[in-house]
């Protein structure tokens, strides 16, 4: 890729040409001109935001090859087959390579035939590699997760402190640090480690609209989840967990109910995590039970939800694993399940670990702890930790669609306390809830904690109710939970003012039965057949992936499959409009898929499904499969002055037919004397057709005089 680009190079031109799109997100223009100015530059920018495209479109742009630091071995790849098939030449160098092919590919970048190369960051920093890159004309240094490099970030390494050293070595060259989170403290730390030059600083909106934020009671999970996969068949999600333990239990209890899932941790062998990313990747599998290890090094676009099993130690963590969802823009959703079970959890190890930071990453788990315990937008909740104001409610979060509406439920908490205390606060939740609901099993009659005043007072509810409640009464401080003591109930610091004070305990009911039922309405008829058409192209684009050896999103993402079923582009005008689509994938899949929107559309005539152009495109598809118009005219069972319309309206719309080849010279001179001299009065041909006698038929009339149109 030698092309000259002149200082009047317009980056959105690029953006079109190699990634399909019209317009860039909103920052990325201002910061590939920031880059191209040769600033030092960090980007702050949500997960699914765009990152990549800033450093990638500037070295398009620029002389050189930039220089890309990445952690994951499997995140280059990713990110180097986008590339390539976005016809940009790029490549990665890392251990998996043997050394004849790394010699290449340093030969190629030292030949100017790269424009980006993906490494390591212990890659970088090795004495040998500095070497060479000494030997070559660099545009830029762009540091990936660039959060790691600090010590108050959540995800600190160790090897990214050495990347202080690019500046030392290479003044002249601009670095970009890119992150998708950190809060103020962080943003500073990491320009002071990487010895940033007055670099410009961009922070583009947190919102991430397309998600749906939810959190749901930690109760009843596994049930929770089969209903929410359910209602999203043949999509790919992600799900979170604390332990290594239960990613492999959970993977193999949905595996049993039929879905495709697998689990991946830290304690698998690299070929067995390795196996199940690819799995995953490519949708073959299509359920990921996953410790946080998974992540960072998936660029998979089309990942419709996630859900976090247990409460992650930090909203950073949260915001950034949630954001792996949607990245392709389309809607998708996100679950937190929550428990006070979860913060003890957390708690219990950081007091066993004793980290030099434990204030700081108390506070920070009490911060995504309020997160799951509001009342109000969640949104603007998670939005104001990183110093954005959303302003009003999102409409997109659980408690937005169902604002929770709360009753005094001093009654519920006096009961509650009243047995507490009358057990002696001695007994965890469940042995509670049985006493208060006057069960009579083993552990209650044995006990004789039947004889207590208070046994059977809550019967009127049932057990999720009276868990709800007292985890919100957890959760306000009139009951607390003794972690130390096998989670036994005691009184709270409120219980005193709600037991004898007359404090109120606002409470908030369940979720209603009814709302949920109403939100798993099926589909309308016009959506099925939207999907229809949706679900082939995806078909299709496995198919490409496969013989490609991609991923499928690497293909076209979710959002451009979308926009084609949408749309239906059966031209390569009309397919090049689609967002997604440059010059590269159009060669490489458009006509492909073009044929595949026809064949839809065929289908849709056959089966007399009113839809505009159906009937014209049925007959396209015969004329590109070589018929001729009679040939048409009998399969259809239409005459051919029809067919031939349906021809000459494709031609006027810019399909690729052949009018001139569909009649002789000698044909075409003969009738366009004849309508020379008898004239075309209102597009009739009838007197054409008889002046001629009956030589030719209206069919070609009709095509000449389409012909005739054109030279006006």
């Amino acid at each position: 890729m030698n092309e000259l680009i002149t200082p009047t190079a317009n980056p959105v031109d690029f953006l079109k040409r190699y990634y399909g799109y019209d317009r860039f997100r909103p920052m990325q223009e201002d910061i590939v001109r920031s880059i191209l100015a040769g600033r030092d530059t960090l980007v702050l920018m949500p997960t699914g935001g765009g990152k990549s495209v800033c450093f990638q479109i500037p070295a398009l742009m620029k002389a050189g090859v930039c220089i890309v630091v990445s952690p994951l071995i499997a995140l280059m790849k990713d990110q180097v087959e986008a590339l390539l098939l976005n016809g940009i030449p790029a490549a990665y160098l890392n251990s998996t390579q043997g050394g004849r092919e790394q010699r290449q590919i340093e030969q190629d970048c030292q030949a100017g035939k790269l424009k980006l190369l993906y490494v390591s960051p212990e890659k970088l920093m090795s004495e040998s590699f500095f070497v060479f890159l000494k030997t070559l004309s660099i545009s830029l240094f762009a540091v990936d997760e660039a959060h790691c490099i600090s010590s108050w970030g959540h995800d600190f390494r160790p090897e990214y402190t050495q990347l202080s050293l690019l500046k030392k070595h290479f003044s002249e060259v601009p670095v970009v640090a890119l992150t998708a989170t950190a809060d103020k403290l962080t943003r500073r730390d990491i320009v002071d480690q990487l010895h940033l030059n007055d670099p410009a600083v961009f922070i583009a909106s947190f919102n991430r609209p397309n998600l749906s934020l939810k959190v749901l009671p930690g109760t009843k999970r596994l049930q929770q989840i089969e209903r929410f996969v359910a209602q999203q068949p043949d999509t790919c999600g992600i799900i979170y967990c604390q332990s290594r333990k239960s990613t492999e239990s959970l993977a193999a209890k949905l595996q049993e109910k039929g879905y495709r899932a697998d689990y991946y941790h830290a304690g698998m062998d690299a070929g067995s995590r390795s196996r199940v990313q690819d799995a995953f990747v490519r949708d073959e599998v299509r359920i990921i039970c996953a410790t946080i290890a998974f992540g960072m090094g998936i660029d998979k676009s089309n990942v419709r939800w996630v859900i976090h099993y247990n409460l992650p130690k930090n909203l950073e963590s949260f915001y950034q694993e949630i954001g792996r969802a949607g990245r392709d823009g389309s809607a998708a959703e996100t679950v937190l399940f929550y428990s006070f079970a979860d913060v003890a959890s957390w708690k219990e190890m950081l007091a066993e670990n004793a980290p030099a930071n434990i204030g700081l990453q108390m506070a920070k788990l009490e911060r995504i702890q309020q997160y799951a315990e509001a009342h109000s937008c969640r949104r603007q909740i998670l939005l104001s930790y990183f110093s954005e104001d959303l302003g009003e409610p999102c409409g997109n979060c659980d408690i937005c669609r169902n604002p929770r509406v709360t009753f005094d439920g001093t009654v519920i908490a006096q009961k509650a306390l009243s047995a507490i205390i009358r057990l002696g606060e001695q007994v965890p939740m469940n042995t509670l809830i049985d006493v208060l609901r006057g069960s009579r099993n083993q552990a209650v009659m044995q006990n004789n904690y039947h004889l207590i005043k208070t046994y059977g007072a809550g019967s009127d509810l049932k057990f999720d109710e009276w868990r709800t409640y007292l985890h919100q009464l957890i959760n306000i401080g009139v009951i607390e939970v003794a972690y130390n003591d096998h989670y036994a109930l005691k009184k709270g610091i409120l219980a005193d003012a709600v037991l004898f004070q007359g404090r109120k305990a606002e409470l908030i009911k369940p979720e209603d039965a009814a709302q949920l039922k109403a939100a798993q309405k099926p589909k309308t008829k016009t959506e099925s057949a939207r999907d229809g058409l949706f679900e082939r192209l995806r078909t299709l684009r496995k198919q490409l992936a496969d013989e490609q050896n991609v991923p499928p999103y690497v293909i076209f993402t979710d959002s451009t499959l979308e926009e084609m079923s949408r749309i239906r582009p059966t031209t390569s005008e009309a397919f090049r409009s689609v967002s997604g689509v440059g010059e590269r994938k159009l060669q490489l899949f458009g006509r492909r898929f073009m044929d595949e929107i026809a064949s839809f559309l065929t289908g849709q005539a056959r089966e007399g499904t009113s839809l505009k152009g159906a009937t014209h495109l049925l007959t396209y598809e015969l004329y590109r499969n070589g018929r001729s118009v009679e040939e048409i005219a009998e399969e259809r069972k239409l005459s051919p002055s029809t067919v031939a319309m349906h021809l000459i309206f494709l031609a006027e719309n810019n399909y690729e037919v052949d009018l001139e080849g569909l009649v002789s010279t000698a044909e075409r001179l003969d009738i366009e004397r004849a309508i020379a001299r008898v004239g075309l009065e209102n597009n009739a041909v009838k007197p054409v057709y008889e002046y001629l006698q009956g030589r030719y038929d209206y069919a070609k009339i009709r095509i000449v005089a389409a012909l005739m149109d054109r030279t006006v």
